[in-house]
């Protein structure tokens, strides 16, 4: 279609009103009909054959659209085997033919908006100094809207500054024909330029909106506080009855915490066994939309970006791959002000019109919701999804995700795609850091997710409702692991989770020190998390219930405290065996007896049920790079517990620091991103599999 969108500049205008729309088809069919008979067979018709097509009544009001878009393309020397492929996408997309010659970089946004000026006789205004911008209540809209007027004030001149899609276009240059006298106060930008302008003139006040939003509208969920007064002085009390105890009657202290760290690591494998269980079946596989699909949505792709420059080419490739209209993409690039390398690294991408670099301005907390948060003002797309640096997504992922939420219903707010370690040969920490996420990904979250569990969120490949994500206040700018934080949030507010099985590639920290920052960072915001979720015990507008709280904080808190206290774990079994062995069976009590036992058993079923839920989802190239490396996890928990620590040390001394991992390029990553026929992808879910077949080969 001819860009005539409900917020369009040509109903701004008043040429065209909301009631002038008819269907497509008799739509298209008008304006076959009524091309000029000289350009019956050359470009008028091609365009045609995918025009946005106005009313009759419209149409007699208006200069004919066909008549002002196929002068504007004359003047750009385009061939007509581009005009005709231009006029077929757009016809398949529902598009529109500039849209379509603009995404395919057939025709700069500098170029085209140049021959648009001349067109209508108008000044062409490509950089806009936001000095010179006019203010308003509903400036922001423009990011969203960037063909609406932006008015600017130069030195006592008023002037609209405008970057017309079709529709504008049409009512612009009727209004001209008809009061030629007002060229003087219009001049045509770019729609690049219209958001640059907006970004930079209200910045301050924007970050400022950004990092207090949550905090003002829904204090208890914010991070920010650390700790309530009450809830200091619970915990306070908790410890010193806890140390008077161990005082008073160490034994008992002893037997206590042995039981409870039994029933916990209980529960945990209780927890994953289940799972394992639960998923030797198989769930209807979940088709991908079709690419060609004219009803698909825009959808945002957000990449919160702070020193990596040299991940811009690989990051580029593999959102160039993405399988959906490019016209219909809205990929943002969120990078801050002081990182001007990264900046510079992208512009140097020769980014086409679906990229935009938005700059976040310095102001703490240093995080990435809060830059995320900062970019949603400017976010145009129906769905979401969020991507790091590292990331190659698979190029059918966006369109498995819109099936899952078209299946799912509008409660589903939220869907995970898995997370699949690319690197798991380089080392010990990266064999067993696959071992997990294969653990996480693809094997506890499509259990949670099929019981209507909530989910501790990944960091990336979230594909979110837009409207969603802003009705619950978007990230927490303050909590440093903000995905489980919104996953609970979700939950909370009546939302459903669910994941999909096109995975994401991405690299795992290939030496000790960055994964205990990366892990210390996680482990901290999953306190974070927990404190908040104790400040709002119901939930908030929907109680979660028992089961699906009780789910949650096995998790997060459970998952942690097992970390900090493993090694007591470790001393209680070995208090035990060295109890067995010295005084054999016949010095030991009933209940020591019954504690052993259950010790060993845990912590052997532990060991193994985690083993067999990893393996089992992993393909068998998967498996094989791992190899025999899954027999140092014991090594691999103990490093979790250093984390864990360090983490709860961090939390009262720095809670908001964002410990930034680095990436390097990966050497796998120089075709454009995960392929169809790539050997190491896994094949799926267990019971959510899906033969992975690009749509486009279909």
């Amino acid at each position: 279609m001819l860009g005539l969108e409900q917020s369009g500049a040509g109903i701004a205008w008043g040429c065209v009103t909301q009631d002038q729309y008819t269907s497509a088809a008799a739509r298209r069919s008008m304006l076959l009909t009524s091309v000029p008979t000289s350009d019956a067979s050359g470009l008028g018709r091609a365009i045609a054959r995918a025009s946005l097509p106005l009313a009759r009544s419209a149409t007699e009001k208006c200069s004919h659209p066909v008549d002002i878009l196929s002068r504007v393309l004359r003047r750009l020397n385009l061939s007509d085997q581009q005009l005709a492929e231009a006029a077929d996408r757009a016809s398949r997309h529902s598009t529109s033919v500039d849209r379509e010659l603009l995404a395919a970089r057939a025709v700069t946004e500098t170029a085209y908006y140049q021959a648009v000026a001349a067109e209508l006789g108008l000044a062409f205004i490509e950089t806009i100094d936001p000095h010179f911008v006019i203010v308003t209540p509903s400036i922001d809209a423009l990011l969203i809207m960037p063909h609406k007027p932006l008015v600017i004030d130069q030195r006592g001149r008023t002037r609209k500054l405008i970057a017309p899609d079709l529709a504008g276009l049409v009512s612009l240059a009727e209004m001209l024909s008809r009061h030629g006298g007002l060229r003087p106060a219009f001049a045509i930008t770019t729609p690049s330029g219209v958001k640059q302008a907006v970004w930079a003139v209200r910045s301050r006040e924007r970050v400022a909106e950004t990092v207090g939003h949550l905090f003002d509208t829904q204090q208890a969920a914010s991070a920010r506080i650390v700790a309530t007064g009450s809830q200091g002085f619970i915990f306070g009390t908790i410890f010193t009855a806890l140390a008077a105890l161990l005082i008073v009657s160490p034994v008992f202290m002893s037997i206590a915490a042995h039981l409870f760290l039994t029933s916990l690591f209980a529960t945990l494998l209780w927890l994953r066994a289940t799972a394992l269980v639960d998923g030797l079946g198989l769930d209807p596989e979940i088709v991908p939309a079709e690419a060609a699909d004219p009803t698909l949505p825009v959808y945002t792709v957000m990449v919160a970006l702070y020193r990596e420059h040299a991940m811009a080419g690989q990051l580029v490739r593999a959102l160039d791959a993405i399988d959906w209209p490019r016209a219909k993409l809205d990929i943002k690039f969120v990078c801050e002000a002081n990182d001007p390398e990264t900046i510079s690294a992208l512009r140097a991408q020769s980014l086409g019109p679906e990229y935009e670099i938005v700059v976040v301005p310095r102001v703490r907390p240093y995080t990435k919701p809060k830059a995320l948060n900062y970019a949603m003002a400017g976010a145009r797309g129906e769905h979401l999804v969020i991507y790091d640096a590292e990331d190659r997504p698979h190029p059918a992922q966006l369109l498995q995700a819109l099936a899952r939420f078209r299946a799912g219903g509008p409660r589903l707010g939220c869907v995970q795609a898995p997370l699949v370690i690319a690197n798991p040969r380089h080392s010990w920490i990266t064999a067993l850091f696959a071992l997990e996420y294969a653990v996480l990904f693809r094997g506890l979250l499509p259990f949670l997710a099929r019981n209507d569990l909530p989910l501790p969120l990944g960091g990336t490949s979230n594909h979110f409702r837009t409207a969603t994500l802003r009705e619950v206040g978007a990230w927490d700018p303050f909590n440093v692991t903000e995905d489980a934080d919104l996953g609970f949030r979700l939950a909370t507010h009546g939302h459903r989770l669910g994941v999909i099985s096109l995975p994401t590639l991405e690299s795992a920290p290939t030496d000790i020190r960055t994964w205990r920052n990366q892990r210390t960072r996680w482990f901290k915001g999953w306190m974070q998390t927990w404190l908040v979720m104790l400040r709002r015990p119901r939930g908030g507008p929907n109680a979660l219930g028992f089961v699906r709280s009780a789910t949650f904080q096995i998790m997060t808190i459970g998952l942690l405290v097992a970390a900090l206290l493993s090694p007591a774990m470790v001393y209680f079994f070995g208090v035990s065996m060295i109890s067995a062995l010295s005084v054999g069976d016949h010095g030991r009590t009933s209940f020591e007896s019954i504690l052993f036992v259950a010790d060993i058993t845990i912590l052997t079923a532990t060991f193994a049920c985690f083993v067999l839920l990893g393996r089992r989802a992993m393909s068998p190239l998967e498996r094989l790079r791992v190899g025999w490396r899954w027999m140092l996890l014991p090594v691999y928990w103990a490093l979790m517990t250093w984390a864990a620590w360090t983490a709860l040390y961090e939390l009262l001394r720095r809670p908001h620091h964002w410990a930034k991992t680095p990436h390097r390029p990966t050497l796998a990553a120089t075709g454009a991103a995960i392929g169809p026929s790539e050997q190491s992808l896994p094949a799926a879910c267990p019971r959510d599999r899906h033969r992975i077949i690009s749509p486009k080969a279909r």
